[in-house]
C-alpha cells in the first residue's frame, strides 16, 4: 500500500473531491482525519476521525492538530481540499464582503492550517502539503476575479514554502483541477443562469479532452503526491484538468 499507516489531515472532506481523496487514502492504507464543517454522518473508526471545525478560525484550527495527536500520536502530511466557488460576477459588482469570503476560506485557511502543520512535520524530519488551486488560476475566466485571486494566493504561498521547508525535508506541492464534476462546478456560473445548462455549455466545452475531471482523478494525484513515489517532488503545480490550461 502506497500511503501505509501515514496519517493525513484531509480538509473538506464532505465535498465530492474530498470523499473520493479520503476513500482512496483510505485503501491506500492511510489512516485519516477528515474535516469538514458537516461531520455528522461520519463515523470514527481506528483508522479514520473526522473533526468538525472552521478553517478560517485559528482556534478551530489548532484544535484539530490536538485531536489527531490524540489520536494517532503524530501526523505525515495535509490536503487542503475545502473551498468555496464564485458565482460570475462582474467587478464592479462585487462586495467587498464577498471578496473577504472567499480570500478567508480560499487562502486564509490554507495558511492557517499550514502554519499549524508545520512544527508537527518537521518533528518528524519530514512530511508532504498539497493544497487545491484551480486551473482557473492559469487561464482565468470573466467574472471571477475574487475567486482567482484567492486561488493565485494558495499557488505563491504554496511555493514559497516549498522553499521554505525543504531544508525540513517537508514537500509542498499544488494540484490544480480543471473543471470537476461536483455539484460546486455550478456555482461558478452568473446566479441567473441555468447551472446544469452552464456546467454542459460552458465549462465541458472548455476541455480540450472532451469530458470533466472526476474526483477520482483529483484524488489519484493526490495519492501520488503523497506517496514516497514522488519523493523528489516539490514546488510543482499539477494541472489536473483534461487540457484545460493549455
Amino acid at each position: 500500500m502506497r500511503l501505509d499507516q501515514k496519517v493525513f489531515i484531509v480538509t473538506g472532506a464532505q465535498g465530492g473531491m474530498g470523499r473520493e481523496t479520503v476513500n482512496r487514502f483510505l485503501e491506500e492504507g492511510a489512516r485519516v482525519v477528515a474535516v469538514d464543517l458537516h461531520v455528522n454522518e461520519m463515523a470514527e473508526t481506528e483508522s479514520f476521525l473526522p473533526i468538525k471545525a472552521d478553517l478560517t478560525k485559528e482556534i478551530e484550527v489548532e484544535n484539530i492538530y490536538k485531536e489527531a495527536i490524540n489520536k494517532f500520536s503524530s501526523i505525515d502530511g495535509l490536503v487542503n481540499i475545502a473551498g468555496i466557488a464564485q458565482p460570475a460576477t462582474p467587478i464592479e459588482e462585487i462586495s467587498l464582503e464577498e471578496w473577504e469570503k472567499n480570500m478567508s476560506v480560499n487562502a486564509k485557511s490554507i495558511f492557517l492550517m499550514c502554519k499549524a502543520a508545520t512544527p508537527h512535520l518537521k518533528e518528524n524530519k519530514k512530511g508532504v502539503i498539497v493544497n487545491i488551486s484551480s486551473i482557473s488560476m492559469v487561464r482565468p475566466r470573466p467574472g471571477l476575479s475574487a475567486y482567482i485571486a484567492s486561488k493565485g494566493a494558495v499557488v505563491s504561498f504554496s511555493q514559497a514554502l516549498a522553499i521554505e521547508l525543504a531544508e525540513a525535508g517537508i514537500r509542498v506541492n499544488v494540484v490544480n483541477p480543471g473543471p470537476t464534476n461536483t455539484q460546486m462546478l455550478g456555482e461558478f456560473s452568473a446566479r441567473n443562469v441555468d447551472q446544469s445548462v452552464a456546467k454542459e455549455e460552458i465549462f465541458k466545452k472548455s476541455i480540450p479532452l472532451g469530458r470533466f475531471v472526476e474526483p477520482i482523478d483529483i484524488a489519484n494525484s493526490l495519492v501520488y503526491l503523497c506517496s514516497d513515489e514522488a519523493a523528489i517532488v516539490t514546488g510543482s503545480i499539477f494541472n489536473i484538468d483534461g487540457g484545460r490550461g493549455i
